[in-house]
């Protein structure tokens, strides 16, 4: 009868089983050092161009302003974020 092989948990996006061959096998790969240089950039690129980051601002909305400003943004073709840096560039520059 052939031996079952522990099942330590499952990959978060596949849900492929996690067995205990396979974390042996993951830990050797990552000991022995990953290539960071043909890695996926993570966020988003920078508005002012180049390497450099971009500020984030965060405020609340009624829901109302919101929906509003969604389907005036969907209209334009843009996003809420585009629309809404349209307005405060508007609005500082006056």
């Amino acid at each position: 009868m052939p031996s079952r092989k522990r099942v330590l948990g499952t990959t978060k996006k596949s849900r492929t089983p996690i067995t205990e061959e396979l974390a042996e096998e993951l830990a050797r790969e990552a000991e022995a050092g990953y290539d960071l240089s043909k890695g996926r950039r993570v966020g988003r690129r920078s508005l002012a161009g180049g390497t450099g980051k971009s500020p984030r601002l965060n405020f609340r909305i009624t829901p109302d302003l919101y929906a509003e400003a969604s389907e005036r943004a969907e209209r334009e073709g843009k996003t809420v974020s585009q629309l809404a840096r349209d307005a405060l560039e508007q609005y500082v520059t006056k």
